[in-house]
This record gives C-alpha cells, structure tokens and sequence, in this order.
C-alpha cells in the first residue's frame, strides 16, 4: 500500500510538473534581438548583439529580398517570392509563421535569424533577475545546450542539404564566426 501511495504521488507530481510546464512555455512570446541585444551588448556579456549584428544571420530575411533569391525560388518551382515562400523564411526569419499573439511589439521577422530561433521565446525569461540565474532562464523557457554537439544539431536544422544554395557546412569554422558565449567571472 505505501509502495502505491508513493506511485501515486510520484505521477500526480510529474503530472502537475509537466503540466506547468507545458502552460509556461505556451504563454512565451519573442521578444525579438533588439530586446535581447539591450542586455546582450557589452563587455560582460560578451558583446553578443554586435556579434549578430555582423553575422549573415542578421542579414537572413535580406537576402530573400534579392532577385537572385527570387530567381532560385521559381526554379525550385515556386510560385512566391522567397521572402513569401514558407520553404525559405523557415530558415531566413525567425517567427514568420507564429501568430501575432506570439510576437511581442517590436518583434521584426525582416530582422532575420534572431537570438530567438535558438535561444527559445525570451519573454518569460527575459528578465535582468531571471537571467542572472542559469536555472531559472532554464526553467522559464531559455534553451540549453549541454556542448558543441548540441549546438552543431541546432545549426543542422538548415545548415543541411535541403537548403536550395547548399554546398557544405563546417561547424568548426561556422562557430568561430558567430560563437557568442559569456564571458567567465
């Protein structure tokens, strides 16, 4: 009976758990790199809005724009502009396909791949207070990656052979361009 009680307890704990949890990050909304980049700007942070700022991660949604983009989007048979075409904002703007419930004001798709699209919708954990505790962006929807590798699978979600202009991808030398981690106290 105590073994039952205790089960039972255990699954109504992990239920609450995983139910707050799935509540939290259904209320998240992007806040956008401009927001993320008021924190994110100086030496103690590591300068980590110039970094995106001067990555062609900034520059993403730009290059759809373009007539050469225009051009690779027709003959992959598409009848859309690419800065129209779902197949390419998925990996040239971060939230183009959210609802703009989802999309605090501010929020800019044209500002391309955005803190956001890896980092998770910052609104709930967005805070000067919240972020200064690892744990608590954790548990308020900040992702984490645990190494490199995690990192590498992340950027393979378009850096891969689905992208129309694919040619290869060297993590290693792709990292050091855009790696932006905090600097250690």
């Amino acid at each position: 009976m105590k073994k039952l009680t205790v089960a039972i307890t255990f699954i109504f704990a992990f239920s609450v758990f995983s139910f707050s949890t799935i509540v939290a990050q259904g209320k998240a909304t992007y806040i956008g790199a401009k927001k993320c980049g008021m924190c994110h700007k100086k030496d103690d942070s590591g300068k980590q809005l110039a970094i995106w700022e001067g990555s062609q991660h900034s520059k993403a949604f730009k290059t759809l724009k373009t007539a050469e983009a225009d051009k690779i989007a027709k003959e992959k048979g598409f009848s859309t502009k690419a800065a129209e075409t779902p197949e390419c904002l998925k990996c040239h703007a971060t939230g183009y396909n959210l609802d703009a419930k989802m999309l605090e004001n501010g929020f800019n798709v044209e500002d391309g791949v955005q803190c956001e699209t890896c980092h998770g919708a910052g609104s709930e954990y967005k805070t000067k207070k919240i972020m200064e505790d690892h744990a608590a962006s954790v548990a308020n929807g900040l992702t984490e990656y645990k190494d490199l590798k995690a990192v590498e699978k992340q950027c393979l979600t378009c850096h891969n052979s689905k992208s129309p202009t694919f040619k290869s991808f060297d993590f290693a030398k792709s990292w050091e361009k855009i790696k932006h981690l905090v600097p250690k106290k």
